[in-house]
């Protein structure tokens, strides 16, 4: 039996398609990346000039050398991955626990938690009214203003407790309590080792989530030694923003502004490489875990 399915002219016409499309999908997606890899070790006078647009132009490994010279962006880099571990750390905390008791079917009331859970996906207090809460709760200028605000997610609440109501058996729970296993101790003993898939994928959710946070310091943090590492970037960034746009300083203060500009101009972009490699370094070794992720609930047996 010829196991080769015979193509027609309209299938090889939407796979060659699909192939360019694909193509052309990649070459958007990858020139930013070859560009600030590029831009990272060129000239930034080529740079700037748009000389360099591709491969780099000028090659150096200033901006590089100041980068590990800085202590500012060394603190940031440090903040940020306490940040990461005690943030991921309290959103599992709370996220694990709060969807395994609302996948419980004996749980009272758990709908209407559940509907009030999903209402504030919907609708929230806003900024402002966030920030009095932060504010009165003495919360400011602290490390806790960047990992309670958020200390859950709802849609990652949803994703956990379908993944109880999917993937653990009713029957284990039942054989637990009829043993006398009290609630809490079948969700330590029982429930968390069976756990391990979706404890991971919320894990890699909320790290990436924290690694990549920078709006929760912008508003409640001004200490320079709580800012996390995307602030920093943010900060370089912002300077050179405005040593482009200001024209009419005179003296020492444009000159001293101009040098921190060609600071930021060298050293931006290998920033953004720092910031983002130790992500790009882990995904594809945690891929699996993200697909798993996106996969739960979609599938039951």
């Amino acid at each position: 039996m010829n196991s080769a399915i015979n193509e027609t002219g309209v299938d090889k016409f939407m796979k060659i398609f699909i192939y360019i499309f694909l193509t052309f999908a990649l070459l958007i997606v990858l020139y930013p990346l070859i560009y600030i890899i590029s831009a990272s070790v060129s000239d930034p006078a080529a740079v700037n000039s748009g000389e360099m647009w591709l491969l780099p132009k000028g090659f150096t490994l200033e901006g590089y050398k100041m980068i590990l010279e800085n202590d500012e962006i060394w603190r940031g880099y440090l903040n940020t991955i306490f940040y990461t571990a005690l943030g991921t750390l309290i959103n599992l905390a709370v996220t694990i626990p709060a969807a395994y008791a609302l996948s419980r079917k004996d749980l009272t009331g758990r709908n209407f938690f559940m509907g009030m859970f999903v209402l504030t996906m919907f609708f929230s207090g806003g900024l402002i009214p966030t920030y009095l809460v932060v504010k009165s709760l003495g919360l400011i200028d602290t490390i806790w203003a960047m990992v309670l605000p958020n200390a859950a997610a709802v849609w990652n609440i949803v994703i956990a407790r379908v993944f109880f109501q999917v993937t653990v058996p009713k029957e284990l729970e039942e054989a637990a309590i009829i043993d006398g296993c009290s609630n809490f101790k079948m969700f330590m003993k029982i429930i968390l080792p069976l756990s391990a898939p979706i404890i991971a994928v919320m894990a890699l959710f909320y790290g990436v989530g924290h690694w990549n946070s920078y709006f929760n310091a912008l508003i409640y943090i001004s200490d320079k030694d709580l800012f996390p590492l995307q602030l920093v970037l943010r900060e370089i960034l912002v300077l050179q923003e405005m040593s482009s746009q200001s024209t009419n300083l005179t003296g020492n203060m444009a000159e001293a502004l101009h040098s921190k500009q060609q600071l930021a101009a060298i050293i931006k972009y290998g920033v953004m490489i720092v910031s983002t490699l130790p992500v790009i370094i882990v995904y594809p070794f945690l891929q699996r875990y993200f697909v798993k992720g996106v996969m739960i609930g979609s599938l039951k047996g």
